[in-house]
């Protein structure tokens, strides 16, 4: 998975950015999700497209006024950088979430996605749920 991560820099963004700037940014860097972090790197939440939708075009809120802390996803679920590409989209998968961010103790590395994953991976994740559903 370490060739996925050196690939791309995560997004981050200070939890008092607000929504506006945080959907310009995803939109700016076609990514589907900007990391919440304090003023040392330490990550807090995750803002995602999916919350842009859900926490608020669905509630009419303004994206200009609300900022990323009242609509972020705090604490996501991380995983390590060493862990091998399918146990990250096990944990996707299992979570049902698109998204997860990479941390190496409590240092912030990256972020990958499930279109970062190569077909096969994809594949083999689904051949084993199917195996799992037969037993």
């Amino acid at each position: 998975m370490h060739e996925i991560i050196t690939r791309r820099h995560p997004i981050t963004l200070p939890p008092e950015a607000s929504v506006q700037h945080a959907c310009q940014e995803m939109r700016n860097h076609r990514i589907g999700a900007v990391l919440v972090t304090d003023p040392r790197g330490r990550l807090l939440g995750i803002f995602t497209g999916r919350d842009a939708i859900c926490r608020m075009l669905a509630e009419g809120r303004d994206p200009h006024g609300t900022r990323l802390r009242e609509v972020m996803t705090p604490d996501p679920e991380c995983c390590a950088p060493q862990i091998r590409a399918i146990e990250a989209l096990r944990l996707m998968r299992d979570g049902g979430f698109r998204h997860i961010p990479v941390v190496d103790g409590h240092r912030l590395v990256g972020i990958v996605s499930r279109g970062d994953f190569l077909s096969d991976e994809h594949a083999r994740l689904e051949d084993e749920s199917h195996l799992w559903e037969r037993i």
